[in-house]
């Protein structure tokens, strides 16, 4: 088991490191404070790899120390705030959001024997929120239906760590942190499958929040009108093959605020934005690719309106079920 330890806190401290390069927190996390929470988060998760690393090559007891109690404290906090503002709509963060960070200052001065558990304890608050919130967006389910399963794993996981905290002192130290580092890992592992397979999936997410707490903005629209013109768009002038489109150029085209425009297609396609735009571009993907058969899949892709081939497939994946290689081979 241990073996299988070293190889999941390796992978966890590259993928941190990859995440964090890649920019990938800020891509979905507008505000700073949540950019930092994100950080924080990854920093603090890679951090007790390492420290585990140390601890299971017998190179030094991080265990007993002060900077193994604050990253294991600093955990819970660092993910409310990254996630808070995906999942609950117009969060604004005040003056008391502080109180977050107190356990941190208090786990300097617990032993070690109560700091662990209490810091699970801690964390079990933290997952009974994470489950609250994605209750709300139940409405929204058959939105995401599939990315609702691959966040139930890593919230299954994130449970398998809640309880790991309170039996470790059955464990003992080393079982502990053996235990600890694979489960890390397998969060790791389990959130750069999500976003392979689903690389919007935070952007769909809080498309889904908003429509599920937002009131409606529709009231004095005529929606048949609008609707119609979002179809010519789409059919006849093809704007959703331009690589820069988004919901402020489309609300422009179509005379609607933001909020208008993500209103009319959650209600209308039960499906966000950039949902609704990747399904365009893949039906005219799937036509190319059986019109054109000397065009190269890459080229088809960039045409359409992808700006990556790895975006390209994995939006073929997800809405038609294989790569679109396969697809042209299967129609062929």
């Amino acid at each position: 088991m241990q073996i299988i330890a070293l190889i999941f806190i390796g992978f966890s401290i590259g993928s941190a490191t990859l995440l964090m390069v890649g920019n990938s927190l800020q891509a979905v996390a507008t505000q700073r404070i949540a950019q930092a929470a994100g950080c924080l988060l990854l920093i603090g998760l890679a951090g007790l790899q390492f420290l585990h690393l140390g601890i299971l090559l017998k190179q030094f007891d991080a265990f007993h120390s002060p900077l193994y109690s604050a990253m294991l404290y600093g955990i819970a906090p660092s993910f409310y705030f990254y996630s808070r503002q995906i999942l609950l709509a117009d969060s604004l963060y005040q003056q008391r959001d502080l109180y977050h960070a107190a356990p941190i200052i208090f786990s300097l001065i617990l032993p070690q024997s109560i700091a662990v558990p209490v810091a699970f304890l801690i964390g079990s608050g933290y997952l009974l929120w994470l489950a609250q919130s994605v209750y709300a967006l139940r409405e929204q389910r058959q939105r995401f239906r599939l990315e609702l399963m691959a966040l139930a794993t890593l919230f299954a996981i994130a449970i398998g760590v809640v309880l790991l905290g309170f039996i470790w002192p059955l464990l003992g130290e080393h079982d502990f942190i053996v235990a600890y580092s694979i489960l890390i890992g397998m969060a790791f592992f389990a959130a750069t499958l999500t976003l392979l397979r689903f690389p919007t999936i935070t952007a769909d997410v809080s498309e889904a929040v908003q429509a599920a707490y937002a009131e409606s903005t529709l009231k004095h629209i005529d929606k048949a009108a609008v609707l119609a013109k979002l179809d010519r768009l789409m059919r006849q002038d093809k704007l959703y093959t331009l690589e820069t489109l988004n919901l402020p150029l489309l609300a422009e085209q179509l005379e609607l605020s933001q909020h208008q425009l993500s209103e009319l297609i959650n209600t209308q396609f039960q499906q966000g934005f950039s949902r609704y735009i990747r399904e365009q571009r893949i039906q005219e993907a799937k036509r190319l690719l059986l019109a054109e058969p000397h065009a190269s899949v890459l080229a088809i892709g960039l045409s359409v309106g992808f700006s990556t081939q790895s975006n390209f497939y994995a939006a073929f994946r997800d809405i038609v079920g294989m790569a679109p290689g396969q697809y042209r081979k299967n129609q062929a």
